[in-house]
């Protein structure tokens, strides 16, 4: 039976260490395992490599995700000095960093059980490296940013509760706590940022906690002027949001039902406890809150490439659940019923978080235990060996994965060959590999990632003048991700502005003109159309995601 306790929780203490024993469980080993999406990964060790190099996101290179996306595996690469603990410790760090907020929150508004056991939830979600919705085998850090804007915002809806109890400094704490989760949603995934924002603008209409609703807001806006001072590419980050959302910003209806449907189990039990939540209340304001927790949430989930997870649905039942503890509790201390509707709501409340947590928890020490035994296949790169690739029950296409960084390798091998130490290399697919995974100077101008139908497709795409400006060697490969269409759209391009030097059974490599070459093949750009066989040649739905 649930019972009601209003002295000082117990809470914030667990949740702490709960933060310090999963970040151990990642940083510890100083190694990465993957068995999926590896073209993603190498999204952000080239992104970290870049950041240690001294390129600043946006202002150096192209990318619709927030810096943070990329200080934050560049952290873990600049204090351990391996890109193999690049994105274990930089999550690790993450972890930390978030824990604070996470406990202030739960313990100043929700039951020390429901508190725990939603800790937990949030805490696992962002320490373990899968993308959400996959198999306990299916290890891999892409799409990391994606689970912590689940968490930083599943996190801040909690805030709809006034305090169980209103302790010193109660408004100061969580005007900053919600300016954490805000900025640090804005600054991963703007997506999540601006549904954080219009949280708090709803939260300003609730007399009894827009005080620090507005200061949480106030301190948003100087954070953002203050990192702007210092970035000084905000409008450039636009641009390339605005560049990307013309690619793959529109889902449709089709998409959004087909979300529901796939989390129809979830819509299924989160709206049981709120139906019971608003019967008791019969508040229109409740209402509206459970309605933004299903509503936006499945928005964002639709724009993610992700089978299952829309957490703001398990906030929302948090939320249900605690109103009914108190209303019940409330009605039993004057004599008006028992506990039972309250302890049958915790009960159901379990039943849609103790599942999820356990298949993280096996998830992360799956990892952890792969990590330390050195489990797997080193990725081929002499600045990669401590990233590597485990075969697994994973579903999947393992020899998909396997010939990808078999090629990879190969490709390492013919620049080692060169007669020069290679500089500016860029390659023409998904990702770069190259300039992280044999610590070469990294070009700048070009793109992060290039996932054709997500960011880049015929009608928009950076100009190849700009795109390939400080491009010194080209990489072409002959299989991989996306290539196919990318050389269809830059070939004309390429051929007047580099020339082959190396030619094997999975590269060909180019070199750049002398520099009067180079400008007079600006003008013989080519925008001509992509095959309709090509147009979806992506063969992976990783990067930012893909339409499924």
């Amino acid at each position: 039976m649930i019972g009601d306790d209003t002295r000082p929780l117990p809470v914030a203490g667990p949740i702490l260490a709960g933060a310090l024993v999963v970040a151990a469980l990642l940083a510890l080993p100083g190694q990465t395992v993957t068995t999926s999406y590896p073209n993603d990964l190498f999204i952000f060790l080239d992104s970290a490599h870049r950041l240690v190099w001294g390129q600043v996101p946006n202002r150096d290179f192209h990318t619709a995700l927030g810096p943070l996306t990329h200080y934050i595996p560049a952290a873990g690469y600049w204090i351990s000095g391996s890109l193999g603990a690049a994105m274990p410790l930089g999550m690790a760090l993450t972890t930390l960093a978030l824990a604070p907020a996470l406990a202030h929150i739960l313990a100043s508004r929700l039951h020390p059980l429901i508190a725990l056991l939603f800790g937990a939830f949030l805490l696992l979600i962002l320490a373990v490296p899968m993308n959400l919705g996959e198999a306990i085998t299916s290890l891999s850090f892409a799409m990391f940013y994606n689970r912590i804007g689940w968490v930083a915002l599943g996190a801040l809806l909690v805030m709809y509760l006034l305090p169980r109890q209103v302790r010193p400094y109660q408004e100061r704490l969580d005007a900053l706590c919600a300016t954490l989760l805000t900025v640090a949603m804005v600054y991963t995934k703007v997506t999540y940022g601006l549904v954080a924002l219009a949280f708090l603008v709803f939260m300003l209409f609730d007399a009894r906690q827009r005080r620090w609703a507005a200061w949480a807001i106030g301190l948003t806006i100087l954070t953002a002027l203050a990192v702007e001072i210092l970035w000084k590419a905000s409008l450039a980050h636009f641009a390339d949001l605005v560049l990307a959302g013309q690619v793959s910003g529109t889902r449709g209806a089709v998409g959004l039902v087909l979300g529901f449907l796939r989390h129809l189990a979830d819509y299924v039990m989160f709206g049981i406890v709120a139906v019971l939540a608003l019967w008791r209340t019969r508040r229109f304001r409740d209402f509206l809150f459970f309605g933004f927790c299903a509503g936006p949430g499945l928005l964002i989930q639709a724009q993610n490439s992700q089978p299952w997870g829309i957490i703001t649905l398990h906030a929302g039942a948090v939320v249900a659940a605690e109103i009914l503890v108190r209303t019940q509790y409330a009605r039993t201390a004057s004599g008006g019923g028992s506990l039972s509707l309250a302890s049958g709501s915790v009960f159901l409340l379990f039943a849609l978080l103790l599942p999820t947590t356990v298949h993280y928890l096996m998830a992360l020490g799956l990892h952890t235990t792969l990590a330390v035994t050195r489990s797997g296949q080193p990725f081929g790169l002499p600045g990669l060996e401590q990233v590597r690739l485990a075969r697994l029950w994973t579903p999947g296409d393992y020899a998909f994965t396997s010939a990808y960084l078999e090629s990879i390798r190969k490709g390492g091998e013919t620049l080692a060959e060169l007669p020069t130490r290679p500089r500016q290399v860029s390659v023409l697919d998904f990702a770069n590999p190259f300039s992280a995974g044999l610590n070469l100077p990294p070009p700048r101008g070009d793109n992060a990632w290039l996932h054709w139908g997500r960011n880049i497709n015929t009608e928009h795409h950076l100009p190849p003048d700009q795109l390939f400006k400080d491009v010194e060697i080209l990489m072409e490969p002959k299989w991989g991700v996306n290539p196919g269409p990318l050389r269809s759209l830059y070939g004309t391009y390429i051929e007047s502005t580099f020339e082959p030097v190396r030619e094997t059974d999975a590269w060909i490599v180019w070199h750049r003109r002398d520099s009067r070459a180079g400008e007079m093949a600006e003008s013989r750009t080519s925008s001509g159309s992509c095959p309709a066989e090509q147009a979806s040649a992506s063969r992976v739905g990783a990067g930012d995601g893909c339409p499924q």
